[in-house]
């Protein structure tokens, strides 16, 4: 099943000139699939990947996910789509030091309102359990290590069943070993739960593992 599509879609950067960073993106993805986008600095797939998350809506062409035209709908017919579609981990894991590990993770959860507060609470800890960090549920996430930090945030990404997980660079503050244990979790979550996962990366070894590898240079896919 096909769950994300782009039809031509084009992207112009106006500062401090005209410049197409985007040019011609057609793709699509299907379910389940792990897959990677990778190219040299300033090729356009980090912008890509904002674009798809619905994040960055000026563009030109389509985009659709899950079958829905996501073009052209306001921003908070977005907002309410991106929380019950898409999860996102950034490079930095971006957790609110305030808030316990738990009190993160069920944030996302809380804004959709989709389930009452203990059920929520219940999904963040299983959450945990399987990204192997439910011993920290109680901790200020500043308290963590940056591998722990990383996995928590994708126990927050993933805390509404989202249809496509979009990673930016997410090994891109990790050790070796850190990124090796993100790379295994991403896999086991396409693997056993049928998860679709993009993720852009500089990292040529965590590229190579996945599924598929989407090679972007000038604003183009390299076919």
């Amino acid at each position: 099943m096909i769950v994300l599509k782009t039809s031509q879609v084009t992207k112009y950067f106006f500062s401090p000139e005209k410049f197409k960073v985007l040019d011609s993106v057609s793709f699509e993805v299907r379910r389940g699939e792990f897959l990677s986008l990778v190219g040299k600095s300033g090729c356009g797939k980090s912008t890509l990947l904002y674009v798809l998350s619905t994040m960055d809506t000026s563009y030109e062409g389509t985009v659709e996910i899950n079958q829905q035209l996501l073009t052209g709908k306001s921003k908070d017919d977005l907002s309410e789509f991106r929380n019950n579609h898409i999860g996102f981990v950034f490079q930095f894991h971006y957790l609110l030091p305030e808030f316990t590990v738990l009190q993160n993770v069920m944030l996302p959860a809380l804004k959709l309102a989709k389930y009452s507060k203990d059920e929520i609470e219940s999904r963040a800890i299983e959450k945990l359990k399987l990204l192997g960090v439910y011993s920290q549920a109680n901790k200020q996430a500043n308290k963590l290590s940056g591998g722990e930090q990383q996995r928590v945030a994708i126990a927050r990404a993933i805390i509404n069943d989202p249809t496509i997980i979009m990673a930016d660079e997410p090994t891109g503050n990790l050790d070796s070993a850190n990124s090796k244990i993100v790379f295994e979790l991403f896999d086991e979550l396409s693997t056993n739960f049928n998860q679709t996962i993009i993720a852009v990366t500089h990292d040529k070894d965590f590229a190579s593992k996945t599924n598929r590898i989407i090679e972007m240079e000038d604003g183009r896919i390299n076919l």
